[in-house]
C-alpha cells in the first residue's frame, strides 16, 4: 500500500467522494459549513445528535457519491500529539475500501501553522510497510488531497517534511533487510549511492582500514567472507567553515556473537544490530534532501560478526586505532569495538563540535528501561539537556543513565590496557559507555544512545506499525533543528 499527499489550492462545495474535516472535541460542524450544502449540514446535525462523541474520528455516508469524516482535534494540541493523531486516523482509513480523501484545510483550528503538516506527516510515517519479498504486494494507492483556498503549510515546510519521511523510511528499509541481502559490501554500495544528493562519501575498506590501524573494528569481521568498511558521509550546508557536527553508528550487520555464540532463540533479530548506523545513514539522508544549514558528518562502521577458522578468539588482544590495547573477553560484546574505532578517527579527523554515537549496544539497557527509552549516557550536560529536549517533543524519549570513573576498574584488564566486558556482573550498559569514553580522547562533548530497546518493535508504536522504527533519526534531526541551524 502506498500513500500520496498532494496539496492543491482549490476549494467547492459541489466536490464528490471523501471529505476530511476538522472539528473540536465536542464535534461542533459550524466551521465546516461554507464546505457543504445546506441540506447536507443539516442532515449531518441531525446524524451527530445520534451518534456517540467520545471517538477521535466519526465517518458518515452522506450520498453514494460522498462520505463525510470528521477528525476531533483540540484546539491547543501539541505537535507530537498531531502526529499521533494524523497516524491514528492512518489506521481508521483502512478500514475503508476508500483510495482518495480530500482534506479540508480550512477547517483546521489550532495556533501551529504546520498542523496540517504534522498531522500528515504522522499519517504518512504509520503508513510505512516492508514488502519487497512478499510475492503478493498490496499495490493500492491511497491520496490524500490537501484542499484550501491558500495553502497555509510553505513548500519549504513540505520539503522538511518529506525529507524527514524519506530519510526515516530509508533506515527502517536497512533494518528490515535480512543479512543475506544487506551484508557489509551491499550496505556500502547502498550509502555510496546518496553522493547523488550532495553527499560526500569515503568508503575504507580492509585494506585501508588496515593500514590506518583500526584493529578494534577489524577483529570483529574478521571471520566473515564479506569485507569490513568504515563509511563516511560529509554534508556542507554551512556557509562557514564552523565544525561540523558528528554522527557516529554501528552496523553490524548480522551478529551471532561470534565464539561467543548467541542463543538460537531469537537470533534471527540480530539483522537489526545494525541499527544506530541505518539511523546515521537516514538522518544524512535527511539533512541533504532538505539541504540544512549545518555542517555534518555521519561515520558507520560496517561488519558481520560471524563464526569460522579466521573468527576472533575469546582472549585475544587487538590494538585500536586511539592505541589503546583492549583483551577481547566476549566476542558477543562486539558493538563498542567498531565504535570505539570509529569514535577515534572521527574526533581526530573532524574535531567536531560534539558527537553523538547511537548503537544496539546492550541487553541491559532493555533490562532497565524496556521499549520506552533509549539510554543516554554523556560527558556533557548541555548536549544531554538539549537531547533530552529534543526526545521528549518527537516522543523519542531518552533517559540520562550514569557514567562515573569508579566504574572504570570494571573494565581494566590485567593483559591490556582495557577489557570490553565486565566480568564481575552488573551495570551492563554503563559499563559498555564508560569503555567507549576511553576513546574520545580530547574532551570533545560526546553522548552515546544505547537504542537496544527502541530499534525494532514487534508490535509496533504510535508512529509505526511493527517492526524496524528509524528511533533516533526524527530525534536528532529536532536536535539540530532547535539548536544549531
Amino acid at each position: 500500500m502506498t500513500v500520496q499527499i498532494n496539496y492543491k489550492s482549490i476549494i467547492s462545495k459541489n466536490i464528490a467522494g471523501n471529505h476530511v474535516f476538522f472539528v473540536d472535541e465536542s464535534f461542533n460542524i459550524s466551521g465546516i459549513k461554507k464546505n457543504i450544502s445546506i441540506n447536507e449540514y443539516s442532515h449531518l446535525s441531525d446524524l451527530l445528535k445520534v451518534r456517540e462523541k467520545k471517538k477521535k474520528f466519526l465517518s458518515f455516508e452522506i450520498s453514494s457519491k460522498k462520505t463525510i469524516f470528521l477528525v476531533s482535534i483540540k484546539k491547543d494540541i501539541n505537535v507530537s500529539n498531531l502526529e499521533k493523531l494524523g497516524a491514528e486516523f492512518y489506521d481508521f482509513t483502512t478500514k475503508f475500501k476508500e483510495n482518495s480523501y480530500l482534506v479540508f484545510l480550512d477547517t483546521i483550528n489550532n495556533s501551529n501553522k504546520n498542523s496540517i503538516g504534522n498531522f500528515l506527516h504522522g499519517l504518512k510515517l504509520k503508513s510505512y510497510v516492508f514488502d519487497i519479498y512478499k510475492s503478493k504486494k498490496n499495490k493500492k494507492i491511497i491520496s490524500f488531497n490537501v484542499i484550501g483556498k491558500k495553502i497555509k503549510i510553505s513548500s519549504q515546510q513540505q520539503l522538511r517534511f518529506k525529507a524527514l519521511e524519506e530519510g526515516s523510511f530509508f533506515a527502517r528499509d536497512l533494518v528490515s533487510e535480512p543479512a543475506n541481502v544487506l551484508h557489509p559490501d551491499e550496505y556500502a554500495k547502498r550509502i555510496n549511492a546518496l553522493k547523488k544528493l550532495g553527499l560526500k562519501i569515503n568508503v575504507y575498506d580492509k585494506k585501508k582500514l588496515k593500514k590506518l590501524g583500526m584493529n578494534a573494528l577489524l577483529g570483529v569481521g574478521q571471520g566473515s567472507i564479506r569485507g569490513s568498511y568504515l563509511v563516511t558521509m560529509e554534508w556542507n550546508g554551512a556557509k562557514n567553515n564552523s565544525k561540523p557536527l558528528a554522527f557516529v553508528g554501528k552496523g553490524v550487520c548480522f551478529d551471532t556473537g561470534g565464539y561467543s555464540l548467541k542463543p538460537a532463540k531469537f537470533m534471527e533479530d540480530m539483522t537489526y544490530d545494525m541499527a544506530g548506523s541505518a539511523t546515521v545513514v537516514g538522518l544524512m539522508k535527511n539533512l541533504a534532501k532538505r539541504k540544512a544549514k549545518i555542517n555534518a558528518v555521519g561515520v558507520v562502521g560496517l561488519v558481520e560478526n560471524m563464526v569460522s577458522g579466521n573468527a576472533q578468539r575469546p582472549g585475544d588482544i587487538v590494538k585500536s586505532y586511539s592505541g589503546q590495547t583492549i583483551e577481547v573477553l566476549n566476542t558477543d560484546a562486539e558493538g563498542r569495538l567498531v565504535l570505539a574505532d570509529a569514535l577515534t578517527y572521527t574526533e581526530k579527523k573532524y574535531k567536531p563540535r560534539f558527537i553523538i554515537d547511537l548503537a544496539t549496544l546492550t541487553g541491559a539497557i532493555i533490562v532497565s528501561l524496556g521499549s520506552e527509552y533509549a539510554g543516554l549516557f554523556s560527558n556533557d550536560d548541555k548536549l544531554s539537556k538539549q537531547l533530552l529536549e529534543a526526545g521528549d517533543k518527537v516522543e523519542e524519549k531518552l533517559w540520562r543513565m550514569p557514567l562515573h570513573k569508579n566504574f572504570d576498574k570494571l573494565i581494566n584488564s590485567k593483559n591490556a590496557d582495557m577489557q570490553n566486558i565486565n566480568y564481575v556482573g552488573g551495570a551492563g550498559s554503563t559499563t559498555a559507555a564508560q569503555f567507549l569514553q576511553r576513546f574520545i580522547l580530547n574532551k570533545t562533548p560526546w553522548a552515546h544512545l544505547d537504542i537496544a530497546g527502541m530499534a525494532f518493535s514487534k508490535y509496533g508504536g504510535a508512529l509505526n506499525s511493527g517492526g524496524a522504527t528509524s528511533y533516533g533519526v526524527r530525534l536528532l534531526n529536532k536536535l539540530i533543528e532547535d539548536n544549531y541551524e
